[in-house]
């Protein structure tokens, strides 16, 4: 199946009322898609992905046509768009800390956190529980020492995030140290039902044995949840 058939059957799959905040609609795609202008087309339906519960295959049907087109970081994208389908939505504004206060002093890609227990993973009070997370800058690619910015979390184990609410502050860790803090502004459950999902490409972490995985290795990070 060519570009044209896959963003062509992608947008069929978008109801009429989805509207982004440009106030674009798939009616927009579809003029794209009749001038062949098959970038803009695959741009303007990744931004409505977030408009409505688009399911698995939809995401699917993104990300052939990234790779198709070699379009990596559209392709990643819609990685973490499916990945959101199954497991939800965390969304934050993050604050690292400056060097000054203790904080990287390198821009980070992917780094956060929040706190459970009071109880390590071994059991052992006293020492926070590290989970593992991946974080998408937003919008940008990276974000400088000091610099405040929203981003989504991608954790390896959802379920330990799912109490999680807007409001809550959680802290950013790279082994002991609090490097960050950051406010959740979005937790949402799962935005599709488990018989939407195909799961011949339910793969979410590098390493496992499918086709596919969500995530580029170069997001995993360390994470302590309170």
């Amino acid at each position: 199946m060519d570009v044209a058939d896959l963003l062509a059957r992608a947008a069929a799959m978008v109801p009429a009322d989805v509207v982004n905040e440009a106030g674009a609609t798939v009616a927009d795609v579809r003029e794209y898609l009749d001038h062949d202008e098959w970038e803009a087309a695959l741009y303007l339906l990744m931004d409505l992905g977030t408009s409505w519960r688009p399911t698995t295959a939809w995401w699917d049907l993104l990300v052939d046509s990234a790779e198709t087109m070699r379009h990596p970081a559209a392709a990643a994208w819609c990685h973490w768009g499916r990945w959101e389908s199954i497991h939800g939505i965390v969304r934050a504004e993050l604050r690292l800390l400056s060097p000054s206060e203790g904080g990287r002093r390198t821009p980070t890609q992917a780094r956060a956190s929040s706190d459970r227990s009071g109880t390590s993973a071994d059991g052992r009070p006293g020492r926070p529980n590290l989970l593992v997370a991946r974080i998408w800058v937003e919008p940008a690619p990276a974000m400088p020492p000091g610099a405040t910015g929203p981003v989504r979390l991608g954790p390896l184990s959802p379920a330990l995030w799912r109490h999680l609410r807007p409001g809550m502050t959680i802290t950013m860790h790279e082994g002991q140290p609090t490097v960050g803090t950051a406010t959740i502004i979005e937790a949402s459950d799962a935005r599709t039902s488990a018989d939407q999902c195909d799961h011949r490409h339910a793969a979410c972490w590098p390493g496992a044995n499918r086709r596919r995985s969500c995530f580029p290795r170069s997001l995993v990070t360390l994470v302590a949840v309170r």
